[in-house]
């Protein structure tokens, strides 16, 4: 009897241990994944206010902004696990529903992130321009497609 009771309890414990465990995994992945876009979100504004002539063009911080935003690009993916659409997200469920559409948009935000830091390196606005659209536009298709907006 003392032994089964044993079996139920630590069996009991176990269960709850990997539901608290799920659960931390998943609000770590929700946190993980806000942190990158809001860092990303930290190094594109000022490139923004930079292309739209409201602060001068400093070449070096733009490039090097670019340069961190093309890295911060590839990490977002992995924070989007099963069953963090739900919790503190503006995460839409048809991440999930259309993971293979969800996940061309990271590539292209990748891609795009990578042309913007090759753009950069020339230091010349109208090489930058079109680069830094077409990354904008990648950003917006995700965020229209895939993302609560406010």
């Amino acid at each position: 009897m003392m032994k089964k009771v044993f079996v139920i309890g630590m069996t009991a414990a176990v269960l709850m241990a990997s539901t608290l465990a799920a659960a931390t995994d998943v609000e770590d992945a929700i946190e993980y994944r806000q942190g990158v876009f809001n860092t990303i979100k930290w190094n594109f504004g000022p490139m923004a206010a930079m292309v739209k002539g409201k602060i001068d063009f400093d070449a070096a911080e733009f490039s090097r902004r670019a340069d961190v935003v093309a890295v911060l690009a590839k990490l977002p993916r992995e924070g989007f696990i099963e069953g963090s659409d739900v919790g503190e997200t503006d995460a839409r469920p048809e991440i999930w529903e259309n993971k293979d559409d969800f996940d061309a948009g990271m590539d292209a935000l990748a891609k795009n992130a990578a042309a913007l830091a090759d753009a950069a390196k020339s230091g010349d606005m109208d090489v930058i321009k079109p680069v830094f659209g077409e990354l904008g536009k990648t950003c917006k298709g995700c965020h229209d497609d895939f993302r609560v907006e406010d």
